[in-house]
């Protein structure tokens, strides 16, 4: 199933996978787990299992019928590189991205060390967009060397819920930087200076930077719905995309 989406960094969601499980604090609030929740008690076809790892082989080719190049977030109601998801079906959804080289495939994961193991011996198709969730400094560095070990056209970073000041960031190798802060109910804050930390470096670096939001907490520390916070940082929207001309060699 192929949708339209509000995510500010992409066009389409395609999700030939659904559900997940927790692996670290950025996982606590998962919007994916509640809206799978959501339209399973709707009695949403496809979501029959709530939250838990479900294929969906009849998605497989929702990419194929679609001629207008598009961008596509694949798997955003789930991980593609999941324990419980087998190689043979990652395998089939990689398939369908070799088959249609006029679209653009962004996959981001928290499991990035199962990521960089099943690319030993696969190639990554060139239109296809590894990431990797940063959400503290804990999983940070090795996330994005295991990102780095990907020979791909583009290496994206997703810090988003940001928890913390990451510090210092070995960006190398990375051609973009996604940040955000939490949205829902329970959502935790963001500080401002954290998010310009990362602006910062990623200028340094000369890595396109990307602010997607500040969620229910605003720059002024205020709580309140998303959309009253707005995506401004020192005072300007910050949009930048990469280059997919990125490293085809791991780094």
């Amino acid at each position: 199933m192929s949708t339209q989406t509000s995510i500010e960094w992409t066009q389409l969601t395609w999700n030939p996978t659904t559900g997940c499980s927790k692996v670290s604090p950025g996982c606590a609030n998962c919007y994916a787990e509640a809206m799978c929740r959501r339209l399973s008690a709707m009695g949403m076809k496809g979501y029959e299992n709530g939250f838990k790892v479900t294929l969906h082989p009849d998605r497989l080719g929702d990419p194929l019928a679609r001629r207008k190049p598009s961008i596509y977030f694949v798997n955003s109601m789930s991980d593609l590189f999941h324990e419980d998801i087998p190689d043979s079906f990652i395998k089939a959804i990689l398939g369908v991205m070799w088959q249609t080289p006029w679209h653009t495939f962004q996959v981001l994961t928290k499991r990035s060390e199962r990521m960089a193991s099943f690319f030993t011996d696969q190639s990554v198709p060139p239109n296809a967009w590894l990431g990797v969730t940063v959400e503290d400094r804990l999983h940070g560095a090795p996330r994005i060397q295991h990102l780095r070990n990907v020979p791909c056209s583009v290496r994206f970073v997703s810090m988003e819920p940001l928890l913390e000041d990451v510090g210092d960031v070995d960006l190398s190798g990375i051609s973009w930087v996604i940040v955000g802060g939490e949205s829902g109910p329970r959502a935790r804050q963001m500080k401002p200076d954290w998010a310009l930390n990362v602006r910062r470096q990623c200028e340094e670096w000369q890595v396109p930077f990307f602010f997607k939001q500040w969620g229910q907490w605003g720059a002024d520390g205020k709580k309140r719905h998303k959309r009253d916070n707005g995506r401004q940082l020192l005072g300007q929207t910050w949009d930048e995309f990469p280059h997919p001309a990125g490293s085809l060699v791991p780094v």
